[in-house]
């Protein structure tokens, strides 16, 4: 009689206690980060604190609603402030040792306390009209926010776009011009777009359909739409300014009782027809990159175009229509330099905004909302240098200048988070 062996059962794998998930590392660099602005701010507040009563002024005299003045001891605010910033940063040792991530509204008290703790330091014995900064970091960041949107919906695709800077000033000199001609700011808004998607049209040609290395092609376009800006406006502007460079300006438009809103009413709610367009902007390339089919498409073709390419998705048609779509919308952004803001185009008037918005996209990782708040941290800091001159503080304009591209350096290397673009992006597609 036949005896049949017993089946071995594979032994099971040995399960973890149950605890503190295992995947969970300790990430020190945000506590370490915020340790060292902690230092810093003792250094300035403390070591180095000022005397004197620092005012914050809080309406404008149009202002339905009228707050009062807040006047705060400089020394002893600072101090205050130096203590909640330590405590901060005690707190966010204490989550990373027991494995938990700083959350990100912790991080933004950190950064608004600091931020007013400096203001304090730098305003004593002066008044820092807080609407008036407010209102003119937006309207330094607008046309970086309309760049850094164009940037953002570009590299999604694939095509890093340096060109921003030549979009920008292309729309900014067809703006001025066309408006002048007819003396409508809407048709020199729509002409800046088109000026914008033609920069576009060529970065996307040259880059998508020949392969040359798309960085080169936008340093080359930046240099040739601002030589021949400059040549026109030396040709055909300077010569003719009363009919040719002289655009009526968009008006501002009160919103009915959110302009009446504190504070945050008269900086975002008594603005130019392009503002509005730009807060349109940013829900519409939000929403559409992240829960529409087309941003699908959009990020699957700068992630991984093979992959696109397979499922049906025409990779090079849809890189070329994005990176036109995003040329428009820089051009849009250059539109506010002539039709909203200074009102007339002048030689190179961008300084290298493009640039800055760029820097926007790397900062806000490619991301439409942080690009947009990276976007309007440059333009805070570029108006901020201004009113603490005004207000005669000791605090050099260089160094608040410097401040958001050290920022910006630190978020590249990865200090703030990690900073990984598109997988694609760069890189042509040639279809096997």
């Amino acid at each position: 009689m036949s005896t049949v062996a017993p089946v071995s059962r594979p032994t099971e794998p040995h399960q973890p206690p149950p605890g503190p998930a295992v995947g969970l590392i300790r990430n020190w660099k945000t506590p370490v980060a915020l340790g060292v602005f902690s230092i810093l701010a003792f250094v300035l507040l403390v070591v180095f604190g000022r005397e004197g009563v620092s005012t914050m002024r809080l309406s404008t005299a149009s202002d339905v609603i009228q707050l009062p003045d807040v006047h705060l001891p400089t020394r002893e605010t600072g101090i205050v402030i130096t203590i909640l910033l330590f405590a901060i940063t005690a707190v966010s040792f204490w989550l990373v040792v027991q494995r938990r991530k700083t959350p990100i509204w912790l991080i933004s008290i950190f950064a608004v306390l600091a931020l007013v703790g400096f203001l304090v330091w730098a305003a004593a014995d002066a008044t820092i009209p807080v609407p008036g900064l407010l209102f003119g970091s937006l309207s330094l960041a607008v046309p970086l926010i309309f760049g850094a949107l164009g940037g953002v919906i570009s590299e999604r695709v694939g095509v890093v776009n340096v060109a921003i800077e030549g979009q920008l000033l292309a729309g900014a000199f067809t703006s001025a011009l066309v408006a002048s001609i007819t003396g409508q700011p809407l048709l020199g808004l729509l002409a800046a777009m088109v000026a914008g998607m033609l920069v576009s049209f060529v970065l996307a040609a040259f880059s998508i359909k020949y392969f040359v290395d798309q960085v080169i092609v936008g340093v080359v376009l930046n240099v040739l739409v601002t030589g021949l800006t400059g040549f026109l406006f030396s040709q055909l502007l300077a010569p003719n300014a009363a009919t040719l460079n002289a655009p009526p300006r968009f008006e501002r438009i009160d919103i009915p009782i959110l302009s009446e809103i504190p504070i945050l009413g008269p900086v975002l709610f008594r603005q130019t027809l392009i503002v509005y367009l730009m807060y349109i902007a940013i829900a519409a390339v939000y929403i559409g990159i992240f829960h529409t089919r087309w941003g699908l498409r959009l990020r699957a073709v700068g992630e991984h175009p093979q992959a696109a390419d397979t499922v049906g998705i025409n990779v090079n048609s849809t890189r070329f229509w994005n990176v036109s779509l995003a040329g428009a919308i820089a051009g849009l952004g250059g539109a506010y330099f002539t039709l909203g803001s200074v009102g007339a185009f002048g030689k190179e008037m961008t300084a290298g905004a493009g640039f800055i918005a760029l820097a926007a996209v790397i900062f806000g990782r490619w991301d439409p909302i942080r690009a947009t708040l990276a976007a309007l941290l440059f333009g805070f800091a570029s108006n901020l240098q201004n009113v603490l001159s005004i207000i005669g503080s000791p605090v050099p304009s260089e160094f608040m200048l410097m401040l958001p591209y050290l920022v910006t350096i630190f978020a590249v290397a990865g200090l703030v988070g990690q900073s990984r673009g598109p997988a694609a992006s760069g890189k042509p597609y040639i279809k096997s």
